[in-house]
């Protein structure tokens, strides 16, 4: 069955917000067969809205719409759906009683009447009860088509999507398994991985299909299928992952949804007893980021120091004034102290360093913008490496990362 995805605002379309919502809809559906034909955003205009509607309408059997739900007389998609349904608002009780317990819980007070006008739904339509927000979500149908409105504050929408929708999407539609398995590889690009899987790939059924997605130093090839049959439709997938695995070992992660590059990291490290500090300069603190962004990395990850003036390298970090002035402040001599001196600071094991210029101006550097030295310090010694990762500095500071990983990835597993 097809679905289409609808995000109604002004802030979309002029790139104050990113519409993440879409992604997690889309995320949701896809798991539990449903594909998405087509993501549409459009303004808080009452034409645009009612058109995007009945076009949604011609081409899938479910319409998810998030946003315009607010309170303000700018947030028009009850109205509109109305117009659309030929139907009119009536008060919810229930959402009524739920938006004067928020106010008084929350706020100690009572809510005003544009607030109360929030319980305000189409008549026909079955109230979703948005349990973190004064909107509610919608469940409509017109010609066989369902249509589902949803506030766009994204807690507030998966909540909703996760709790009250699927369920009901699950029970409405009779819909197909879709079922994907994804490899997370580093180091090599997405030609060479072509190259190296090509009689591989020649030879999958018709039935499964393989993706390249690649990024910044990392590739996930996903293979897809879709059937009625889900275990032999697993079964299948599994077995030609293995297969894939095993040709490409060196370069292999682990499986999206399962694992990540940090969870790999910290897997080993904890069984070795091993420690990970950093010592950022060019990458600002980037690489602790993606780090601390997985619970339980307390486990394995002491710390990290971002000497990115070049005399805090020394007067903080204790590299030697001495070894900057020789080799200069981007080289890999310079690296490798940083490397080290974290590891002292920091009792760690490991550690990794970043020194560069990342742009979009050279700074205290000599080098090329996109210049970049990466250092690893552990138990066996230090590798470290230079590169040169172009002139877009997001992009040199996203390679930095994923090469950092892949760098202390490669040295763990020496050991």
């Amino acid at each position: 069955m097809l679905a289409e995805i609808i995000t109604i605002g002004d802030e979309i379309l002029i790139g104050q917000i990113v519409d993440t919502n879409s992604a997690f809809i889309s995320q949701q559906l896809n798991k539990i067969g449903v594909q998405v034909y087509q993501i549409t955003s459009i303004q808080d205009d009452k034409q645009h809205i009612l058109t995007a509607l009945e076009e949604a309408k011609q081409r899938a059997q479910l319409v998810l719409v998030t946003g315009g739900l607010g309170p303000t007389k700018d947030d028009i998609t009850k109205q509109c759906f109305c117009e659309f349904l030929g139907d009119t608002l009536v008060e919810d009780l229930p959402t009524l009683q739920h938006i004067k317990e928020l106010f008084h819980t929350y706020f100690n007070k009572i809510p005003s009447q544009i607030n109360l006008n929030q319980a305000l739904v189409p008549s026909t339509a079955t109230v979703l009860l948005n349990e973190h927000g004064t909107a509610p979500g919608m469940w409509m149908e017109r010609d066989g088509v369902v249509f589902v409105s949803m506030p766009g504050v994204p807690y507030e929408m998966k909540s909703l999507l996760t709790n009250k929708v699927l369920p009901r999407v699950i029970d409405r539609f009779d819909r197909p398994f879709i079922y994907h398995k994804t490899l997370l590889t580093y180091g090599l690009g997405e030609s060479t991985i072509a190259e190296r899987i090509a009689h591989w790939e020649e030879n999958l059924p018709p039935s499964i299909k393989l993706a390249y997605l690649p990024s910044f130093g990392r590739v996930r090839l996903r293979l897809s299928s879709k059937g009625k049959d889900q275990v032999k439709l697993m079964e299948s997938v599994d077995s030609l992952m293995e297969e894939l695995w095993k040709i490409l070992e060196d370069i292999a992660v682990g499986y999206e949804d399962e694992t990540s590059v940090v969870n790999r990291i910290g897997e080993l490290l904890i069984k070795k007893g091993k420690t990970l500090s950093l010592a950022e300069s060019c990458t600002g603190g980037a690489i602790a980021e993606e780090i601390t962004q997985h619970a339980g990395v307390s486990s394995f990850y002491q710390g990290s120091i971002i000497p990115y003036a070049t005399e805090l390298k020394t007067s903080i970090l204790g590299v030697s004034a001495e070894t900057i002035k020789k080799h200069n402040v981007v080289s890999l001599q310079v690296a490798e102290a940083m490397a080290t001196r974290s590891n002292l600071l920091f009792q760690s094991d490991y550690a990794i360093a970043t020194t560069g210029i990342a742009g979009p101006d050279k700074g205290d550097g000599k080098d090329e913008v996109g210049t970049v030295c990466i250092a690893i310090a552990g138990p066996d010694g230090i590798v470290s490496e230079k590169f040169l990762f172009g002139k877009a500095r997001e992009r040199v500071i996203q390679k930095s990362v994923n090469k950092a990983f892949e760098m202390l990835l490669k040295e763990i597993l020496k050991n």
